[in-house]
């Protein structure tokens, strides 16, 4: 990529000025959610489950959650508010009329995504702590998860928007896409527990798993090789994505 880090900081500098006058009503129901569930499930449920994977249905769930709050922020941010700019603003052939480039505004954009990952991981991990279900320092180790989930979902949020016609079928990526990841992966249950065989390795496909394996790995201070397998993942497949998402960009705004 050819990017212009101040043409890159200026469209990122455009989506925080505007998120500024609307903070509260996006962040509220990203954040909520997964702080619900903890509640609901971890503290309501989880007062009927003696233990899963060696450690309280809480402790279990924590982690998860923290990515699922990434997975938000950057699944949000790439979809509706990216398809908006690009389909109903014009926001990105104004830029184009500026020295910007493709390359500065899918840099700017990631960067942004990132940030929004930051705040929704961040703050949830905070929340995690509060409850008490973060075992510290250990658990800090599970930060980096953040970023690894913001990446990897920013960049499928950024290809699938990319291609899509229709505001109307981001309902099909969320309901049956980001929806049963969230059920099967790893977050609610150990899936090595109730899958094997084939199952297992077909899992082993999920993205939102591996950054929640890596995370509980730093929580239960349980390392192995899927960690490492986990981080090769997140990268790799990030990486191709966002290269498939800047084929698309760029030839959506030249065409």
């Amino acid at each position: 990529m050819s990017v212009s880090l101040p043409h890159a900081s200026a469209v990122w500098s455009r989506n925080a000025t505007m998120y500024a006058r609307t903070w509260m009503y996006n962040l509220l129901p990203n954040f909520f959610e997964p702080v619900f569930y903890l509640t609901a499930i971890g503290v309501g449920v989880g007062s009927y489950v003696t233990g899963m994977g060696g450690m309280s249905y809480g402790e279990f769930l924590a982690p998860g959650l923290v990515c699922v709050a990434a997975m938000n922020g950057a699944s949000f941010e790439t979809t509706y508010n990216v398809f908006v700019r690009m389909n109903y603003e014009s926001t990105y052939d104004a830029m184009l009329t500026t020295p910007i480039t493709p390359d500065d505004v899918l840099a700017g954009e990631l960067s942004w995504a990132m940030t929004r990952v930051a705040i929704y991981g961040g703050a949830f991990f905070l929340v995690v702590c509060l409850f008490g279900l973060a075992p510290l320092p250990r658990a800090l180790l599970a930060l980096p998860a953040i970023p690894l989930a913001g990446l990897l979902f920013a960049g499928l949020g950024l290809a699938f928007t990319l291609r899509v016609p229709s505001l109307d079928l981001f309902s099909f990526y969320y309901t049956l896409f980001l929806t049963p990841l969230f059920l099967f992966a790893d977050v609610f249950f150990p899936l090595e527990e109730r899958l094997s065989g084939a199952w297992l390795w077909l899992a082993e496909l999920l993205p939102l798993l591996h950054p929640v394996r890596f995370a509980r790995g730093a929580f239960s201070g349980e390392w192995s090789w899927l960690q490492l397998w986990d981080l090769a993942y997140c990268l790799g497949v990030a990486g191709l994505l966002l290269a498939w998402a800047r084929k698309l960009l760029r030839e959506r705004l030249s065409s």
